[in-house]
């Protein structure tokens, strides 16, 4: 989530089908069950549509699945883990009080006997897309140095559209750092956008979020959806509409940001019993 963004509407229109992984779409209720998520297949891509002359520019076809040149490999024993969340203001956890946003929360939770866990938070306010790719190399790399497993949590998106960054552009952004990660042999993880108060935002934060969780089905990449879950939740709502900036949240949906990635395939992804 942005601090860029002045939000002042609210989501009014049906959802579309489900894309991404999450848990089944919560409405009023204030906290999420402990049903086991649902996996969905990545939004199918839409038809072009016929356009008189002159024709629009095409827009570039998709990316084709991806194969990384090198495997990711979990050790036996006590895993020495170096984990790195890289991402804009919500990653950072801006406007919680507490200090802890979703990234203190979910580390909280992530303790093992196999797992000695260090982490790092590198989100930083403002950043697209676009300065991720810039940074991540130079900033995950000295944290991972002596490290025998190598993650990499990813959340980016909503400043792009704030910049008026093009879609394209945006998606392959993601894809570019999701390739240069796992060629290394990195393990990544993406956590998708969060909806905001202003509806026409909102259908532009959803396009997105179901592109980027195409570009992650194609790599065999873990994304969870945070945006369906959210966008009808009442407390996530109250809580932006409580913020000073009526952008980011506080506690409680840092909280609800923290569940539905715990919920959804973290533990898989760890490799944690």
């Amino acid at each position: 989530m942005s601090d860029r963004s002045d939000n002042a509407g609210t989501q009014a229109e049906a959802p579309r089908a489900p894309y991404g992984v999450g848990p089944a779409y919560p409405s009023s209720h204030t906290q999420f069950t402990d049903e086991a998520p649902g996996r969905y297949a990545a939004a199918p891509a839409t038809e072009p549509a016929q356009a008189p002359a002159p024709a629009a520019p095409a827009a570039p076809p998709p990316e084709p699945y991806y194969a990384p040149s090198a495997e990711f490999a979990v050790a036996e024993g006590v895993r020495d883990v170096g984990m790195v969340f890289v991402g804009a203001s919500m990653t950072a956890g801006y406007g919680d009080p507490k200090g802890l946003g979703w990234v203190g929360r979910v580390v909280a939770r992530t303790q093992h006997p196999d797992l000695d866990l260090t982490a790092y938070n590198l989100g930083v306010r403002g950043n697209t897309s676009g300065d991720v790719v810039a940074r991540w190399g130079a900033e995950c790399h000295p944290r991972w140095a002596g490290r025998s497993e190598r993650r990499l949590v990813l959340s980016v998106g909503t400043n792009d559209l704030l910049s008026g960054m093009t879609m394209a552009r945006s998606r392959l952004n993601l894809a570019n750092v999701l390739d240069e990660a796992t060629n290394a042999g990195i393990g990544v993880f993406v956590v998708g956008l969060t909806p905001t108060l202003d509806a026409d935002l909102n259908r532009r934060i959803e396009a997105l979020a179901e592109a980027q969780a195409d570009v992650c089905a194609r790599r065999g990449i873990t994304y969870v959806d945070c945006y369906r879950p959210l966008a009808t939740h009442d407390q996530w709502m109250a809580d932006l509409a409580a913020s000073p900036d009526r952008a980011h949240p506080g506690q409680a949906g840092y909280g609800l940001i923290a569940w539905l990635v715990l919920h959804n395939g973290w533990n898989d992804w760890l490799s944690l019993s």
